[in-house]
C-alpha cells in the first residue's frame, strides 16, 4: 500500500492498479524473450480521464517499466527513475517522480 499499487499477475498478464482507488490503469502482456527470461510484447494505459488523466504514451511506457523495476522487482534502476523524472518535469515543469514510482 505505501508504494500506492496493486500489481498482480493472471498467467502472462500483469495488472497494475492504484491501491487506493483500484483502477486499473496499466496491463503488460509478456512472451519469452530471445535468450532466456522475459519481456513486455504488448501493454495497455488507461485512457478514460475520469480514472487516469495521463494520455502521454512515451510517460506512461516509462511508469509502467519503473513501477515493474524498481517495486515489483526491486531494482535501483537509476537511470529508469532519471529519465522519468526528466520527462516529468519536461511535460510538467515538475521535478518529482510521481508517487509510487519513485
Amino acid at each position: 500500500m505505501e508504494e500506492r499499487w496493486d500489481v498482480f499477475a493472471e498467467g502472462n498478464v500483469v495488472f497494475l492498479h492504484r491501491s487506493w482507488a483500484g483502477n486499473g490503469l496499466f496491463e503488460a502482456t509478456f512472451a519469452p524473450a530471445d535468450g532466456g527470461g522475459w519481456q513486455i510484447a504488448e501493454a495497455v494505459a488507461e485512457r478514460d480521464p475520469e480514472r487516469y488523466r495521463s494520455n502521454d504514451d512515451e510517460y506512461d511506457s516509462l511508469t509502467l517499466e519503473v513501477v515493474l523495476s524498481v517495486i515489483v522487482l526491486g531494482e535501483p534502476a537509476e537511470e529508469l527513475r532519471e529519465t522519468l523524472r526528466e520527462l516529468t518535469r519536461k511535460r510538467w515543469g515538475n521535478a518529482d517522480v510521481p508517487a509510487g514510482t519513485g
